[in-house]
């Protein structure tokens, strides 16, 4: 186990060839991208400048268009990929185990099981140690996230918002709420982490293990409304290991410079002159952030 890390093995009946497709080397994959922001893009100039400006990783997504979101074209998968050298990932329809068989099949580097696109299957989600790379999965709350790394989740991605209007309040709320179940756990009797467990439905042995290691056992990154430095920087100081960068950080009219500020903001969080540096010269960054005057007034009736 990583000294400031989170990887560590859980015990093994969920894993369906542990000699084939080791957890602990999954994890230790999705480690290397700690510290950093996998931004999304949709076409390969997209993912040459997130590349420049230096995120960790790229995150491939069909362009927006209307019906049902499914995985990208592989063709477009495949021409990112050429085209840089960070890792890169796509997503896949939650339990389409298909789709993640092509992906992995095109030797992409992780893949995200992603609730953002339409689901194929209400009740099951793909069985994750059957595959050879790392899957990310999407979750609201601890439970959730632990239900999602003993399917076989090599990284967590806390979600907020779906729709990417730049709204970064439904990430904060979930990114708190795991966080905080976290420190009640850490401080409960060794008596009470079996009705805890129970309670929010996730696998006792994996509650015992976050509450030993004072974390989830897999890194967590945010996602969901993150357009700025300060956003950023702000999910870093509530405990993630890095963020998700959504496709609107690209409708400016320099996107190099907002991804790099975003990028340095990961890396420099409490920091907070290289923060100021990050956020200066980006007066778009704000574009397209509106609230509907209904989610306004829902806010203040809730007393956000």
């Amino acid at each position: 186990m990583a000294e400031d890390g989170a990887v560590t093995v859980y015990g093994g009946s969920a894993i369906t060839d542990a000699k084939k497709n080791p957890f602990s080397i999954k994890a230790g994959l999705a480690q290397m991208l700690r510290g950093g922001a996998i931004v999304e893009v949709s076409s390969v100039e997209q993912a040459k400048i997130a590349e420049a400006a230096g995120a960790c990783s790229i995150m491939v997504s069909e362009p927006s268009r209307p019906g049902i979101k499914r995985m990208p074209d592989p063709s477009l998968v495949k021409s990112v990929k050429r085209a840089v050298s960070v890792p890169v990932m796509s997503r896949v329809r939650v339990g389409h185990f298909v789709e993640a068989q092509i992906l992995e099949s095109i030797g992409l580097d992780y893949i995200d099981e992603s609730e953002v696109l339409g689901l194929a299957d209400e009740y099951n989600f793909i069985n994750k140690h059957n595959f050879r790379f790392p899957f990310v999965c999407g979750c609201r709350n601890l439970g959730e996230a632990l239900r999602r790394i003993r399917e076989g989740a090599a990284m967590i991605r806390i979600q907020g918002d779906l729709l990417n209007s730049g709204n970064i309040v439904e990430t904060v709320k979930n990114v708190r709420s795991l966080m905080g179940d976290i420190r009640i756990l850490n401080n409960m009797d060794e008596d009470e982490v079996f009705t805890f467990a129970k309670k929010i439905a996730a696998p006792y042995d994996l509650v015992a293990q976050t509450k030993q290691m004072g974390r989830l056992p897999v890194v967590q990154f945010a996602a969901g409304g993150v357009v700025t430095p300060a956003d950023a920087a702000l999910m870093m100081q509530l405990g993630c290991d890095g963020v998700f960068v959504g496709s609107e950080v690209f409708e400016c009219s320099d996107p190099y410079k907002k991804v790099r500020g975003i990028v340095q903001a990961v890396r420099h969080y409490n920091d907070p002159h290289v923060l100021v540096e990050s956020s200066c010269g980006l007066e778009d960054a704000m574009a397209g952030i509106n609230l509907s005057d209904d989610r306004i007034e829902q806010f203040g009736q809730s007393g956000v």
